[in-house]
């Protein structure tokens, strides 16, 4: 059983500055609209420490252009930073569906998406995922869950039936600040529901699950 000190010290490990500025810097380049999009993201809204990190943003990007997806379903588009990564390996007719509760934040996902090569393929629906979920068509090649985590598991059963077999499911933030680590039940209901979904996904047989050590944790399911 991991200690509190462990814990911190496992966790400020994942966000190391000096290896992230390393991997970014052997990657490939950022879009330029992703870099505008950062920083506007950083100066106007609330809490912008959800937004997609830039090299989370590039493993998104190289994902969907290795599965070159007909249709991408995104469930929590924040200011569409993860939106515009995933874009990029669309088919020419291809379409990206995203789904957010928060009115106040379209004006600024509406700015980027028509500043993009991706205006035409990417759907914006504003309201509770839960309710917009069934009323998009499938099948999904790809499906990254980035929304409230209390839901997570039932917008993964939304989804699973959904989802081409050799498509992927990616879930957001399954390591939760390393909360979900603490073997206790915790007071906040996020991470018992992280824990949770983490615990369905292992035993899951409908898919084959890695879950990554990457920033806030990135499990990538593959569709049986």
């Amino acid at each position: 059983m991991l200690d509190q000190n462990s814990i911190n010290n496992l966790m400020n490990n994942l966000y190391e500055d000096e290896w992230v500025n390393y991997a970014l810097a052997h990657s490939s380049d950022i879009p330029t609209l992703l870099l505008e999009l950062e920083k506007e993201t950083n100066q106007k809204v609330l809490q912008p420490r959800m937004l997609c990190s830039p090299l989370q943003g590039r493993l998104l990007s190289l994902f969907s252009r290795l599965l070159k997806p007909r249709k991408i379903l995104e469930i929590g588009t924040y200011t569409g930073y993860g939106s515009l990564c995933l874009a990029e390996g669309l088919q020419n007719l291809g379409e990206l569906h995203t789904i957010d509760c928060n009115e106040e934040l379209t004006s600024i996902q509406e700015k980027y998406f028509n500043k993009s090569n991706y205006k035409n393929n990417i759907h914006s629906h504003l309201g509770i995922a839960i309710d917009v979920i069934p009323k998009i068509e499938g099948p999904f090649d790809l499906v990254f869950i980035d929304a409230d985590k209390v839901n997570y598991e039932r917008y993964f059963e939304q989804v699973i039936f959904k989802t081409r077999k050799g498509g992927l499911i990616i879930s957001d933030n399954v390591l939760w600040s390393g909360k979900v680590l603490r073997h206790a039940k915790h007071k906040d209901e996020s991470t018992n529901a992280l824990k949770a979904y983490n615990k369905k996904l292992k035993k899951d047989s409908r898919i084959k699950n890695l879950l990554l050590p990457f920033r806030d944790g990135l499990t990538i399911s593959h569709v049986l």
